[in-house]
């Protein structure tokens, strides 16, 4: 695995210094922009990989994280029902404004505001859990305490 290069990495791991982690980025070569090359990339299981995906709230227009595990797909409506307002497709440009980061690279924590966060329960279920760390080839691997810790989410069903 290569060393950190990329401001947006260095920026991920001066936040996760800042939070008491001492887990390291890492930025590889490959792309780990979408959950199987992610899951190829560090030889785990898809289920492992932290998608950080950011909604759009369709009234109020805030963004709202969903940090799901890669084998699933996010049930939109639940979250709605969980947010009292439906659920949107979140464009790149409302992405990049309001987390800092571009989607692909999206890390659960550290954006420019804050986000309410919804956690996949079943990310819980794994020992040691992946996550994407502020690039499109950059990831930090941490354990699901430590997502919940990291992000203030709540962990609820999200398929």
């Amino acid at each position: 695995m290569a060393n950190v290069v990329s401001p947006a990495a260095q920026k991920v791991q001066a936040i996760l210094r800042e939070a008491g982690f001492d887990g390291a980025v890492r930025e590889l070569p490959q792309s780990t922009r979408t959950a199987p090359e992610a899951a190829q990339a560090v030889g785990c299981d898809v289920g492992q990989i932290v998608k950080s995906i950011v909604f759009r709230a369709a009234d109020s227009n805030r963004p709202i994280l969903v940090v799901a595990s890669g084998a699933n797909r996010v049930n939109e409506k639940a979250i709605g029902d969980l947010i009292g307002e439906p659920l949107a497709k979140a464009d790149a440009d409302f992405v990049r404004a309001r987390t800092g980061f571009v989607i692909g690279g999206v890390p659960p924590m550290g954006h420019s505001e804050s986000i309410q966060t919804f956690i996949d329960e079943d990310l819980m279920n794994y020992a040691e859990i992946w996550a994407a760390a502020g690039t499109p080839n950059a990831l930090f691997r941490l354990t699901p305490g430590e997502l919940v810790r990291l992000t203030g989410g709540r962990v609820t069903k999200t398929k």
